[in-house]
């Protein structure tokens, strides 16, 4: 289960970094509702490049909206059309692998109402060039699942999950599929779309830099408690020296305070620390 932690650090930092202009990350939001009401879909999906949305898919109807120029830039490729179809077999397993009952009534999220699946396959590329994915499950809300697409280790976060952990682990055919998705088509769209999408990327301003300026504060409250330290320490590191300086001037002989050190009755003793000049009387 360790790697499988180590992957999702890995993903954290690569999805909330916003720094680098190499690492880039593609993730697809699926929403099952089994029961959904009117107007609304069955399957939804929600597509994003580095935590921009560009598309929203309706499995149903096989129908796109693009949410932003990001969409609009790639949807004469062809590997956009091949994405859809990946789309809507996707959401048709998932909604195939509904549990049968409500999970596990551990929280209010799980148990509560209608139950409506969650999924999240992301792929990502990272600074050196190497590239992973991944998947996470919820249910009502609540995240459940975590699965690791490079190894195919399973990782249960929270035990509403534990039913559908069961199931999978124990399905070749689904897990399988899983790692073919993200490892395979995921990473393959990622690659082409950034070819037309790196310099859109680069113009735009990451969201770390978008926080940054709502909330100024704090940055320029540890600016100047920095400084405040500083002083601290400097004049800390002062007195230490001065201290020393005064006692050594105490054990001088009469002969070394004429030369060196500076008259028994100095107001500032600790004026050594900068500089004592004294003049030696004429024999």
């Amino acid at each position: 289960m360790g790697g499988s932690k180590t992957s999702v650090v890995l993903l954290s930092i690569v999805l909330f970094s916003g720094t680098s202009s190499d690492a880039h990350s593609l993730s697809y939001n699926f929403t099952i509702d089994p029961q959904p009401r009117d107007d609304h879909p069955w399957c939804e999906v929600q597509g994003e490049v580095d935590q921009k949305v560009f598309l929203s898919y309706d499995c149903g109807t096989a129908k796109i909206k693009y949410m932003s120029p990001l969409g609009e830039e790639v949807k004469s490729m062809s590997a956009w059309e091949a994405q859809t179809v990946t789309l809507r077999d996707t959401g048709d397993l998932l909604q195939g692998q509904m549990p049968d009952g409500t999970p596990e009534k551990h929280t209010d999220k799980v148990g509560s109402g209608p139950l409506t699946l969650q999924a999240r396959m992301t792929c990502w590329r990272e600074d050196n060039g190497h590239t992973n994915a991944s998947w996470e499950f919820g249910f009502n809300g609540q995240l459940c699942l975590l699965f690791d697409s490079e190894n195919g280790h399973w990782t249960m976060v929270h035990p509403g999950g534990r039913q559908m952990r069961e199931k999978w682990e124990n399905d070749r055919a689904v897990t399988d599929f899983f790692k073919k998705v993200s490892m395979g088509d995921c990473r393959a769209w990622l690659q082409a779309f950034l070819v037309r999408w790196e310099k859109m990327l680069k113009t735009s301003v990451p969201p770390t830099t978008v926080h940054a300026t709502v909330q100024p504060a704090a940055p320029a409250s540890n600016h100047r408690t920095t400084i405040v330290l500083v002083v601290l320490i400097v004049f800390v590191i002062i007195s230490i020296v001065a201290w020393i300086l005064y006692k050594r001037r105490r054990r001088c002989s009469q002969e070394a305070q004429q030369v060196l050190c500076c008259p028994e009755d100095s107001v500032f003793p600790w004026l050594p620390l900068f500089s004592c000049i004294h003049f030696r009387g004429k024999r």
